[in-house]
């Protein structure tokens, strides 16, 4: 069987399976509206937004550092041979470790965009003559800048507490930083009779402009960023116009000595390009 047939049979099965995962999936959501006795359940098809929202939230629970898996796997069996089989499986670890710091640079940025809100929250309930600790309260329970520290901290000041010492244990959070600063300012102003409004004006405006710059920085990143994806994807666009050339790339590339050679080193540069870039991404991002 030539490759161009085995590549439409595996793409013919993938889109039976994904047709086939979506209306079970559609069916069981319509049968659970129905025995809920709620809503309006559609009786047409799920529109395209519906779809590929639905396949975008299974892509998600999925992980998809399995997908270098079930790449490896489609290679594998084009290419009739175990080693882009091995190759993906090697991939499941380092992808997943790059989705999980992915996501913890997310929950990173949401939880110091909720400790901005917080001081905002805090300095406009201490303004409406509030006393620090009741005011302490509502801006905890509106912003959700205090996290997983926000029981401690709501306990330090509903029962004369220490404030400032549970605040400085919440900044250990990552993302939560700032919420030394506000524990200074905390301070200060319970122990030096200091406005504790003003603090936290200040202290509001340097974590936003710390924000902003870090906006910036991103920005000025992307080239990079977008560099690295481009080595990434290179390699299978090669692949792809080998094929639709009549060059069975991947029979040259894991059948023949010099093929495995030109593959080992093609990773290997790949590689070394792309640790580069990164590289250079976390230096100016330490900077």
């Amino acid at each position: 069987m030539s490759t161009e047939t085995s590549l439409g049979a595996a793409l013919a099965c993938v889109g039976a399976a994904v047709w086939l995962l979506g209306g079970r999936h559609y069916g069981m959501r319509r049968a659970r509206l129905l025995l809920a006795g709620g809503g309006v359940v559609a009786t047409g098809p799920p529109s395209w937004e519906q779809a590929l929202g639905e396949l975008r939230g299974r892509y998600e629970r999925l992980g998809a550092e399995w997908w270098s898996l079930v790449a490896g796997l489609l290679l594998g069996l084009l290419g009739a041979s175990p080693i882009p089989v091995v190759a993906g499986a090697a991939g499941v670890p380092v992808l997943r470790r790059l989705r999980l710091a992915r996501r913890a640079g997310r929950d990173r940025e949401r939880r110091a965009d909720a400790v901005i809100g917080l001081c905002g929250a805090l300095a406009g309930e201490v303004r409406a003559g509030r006393q620090p600790g009741e005011a302490l309260l509502r801006a905890a329970r509106d912003s959700g800048g205090l996290g997983e520290a926000q029981a401690a901290v709501v306990a330090a000041a509903r029962f004369g507490g220490d404030v400032p010492g549970a605040l400085a244990v919440a900044a250990r959070q990552p993302g939560a930083e700032g919420l030394s600063g506000l524990a200074a300012c905390w301070r200060v102003a319970v122990d030096q009779g200091a406005g504790l409004a003003a603090g936290l004006d200040r202290l509001d405006g340097a974590l936003r402009a710390e924000r902003d710059q870090r906006a910036d920085l991103r920005a000025q990143l992307a080239g990079a960023r977008a560099t690295a994806l481009l080595l990434a994807a290179l390699p299978a666009v090669g692949l792809l116009l080998g094929s639709a050339m009549g060059a069975r790339p991947l029979r040259v590339l894991l059948h023949s000595g010099a093929g495995l050679g030109c593959l080992v080193a093609g990773a290997v540069f790949e590689g070394a390009g792309m640790w580069w870039v990164a590289r250079i991404v976390r230096g100016a991002e330490a900077v």
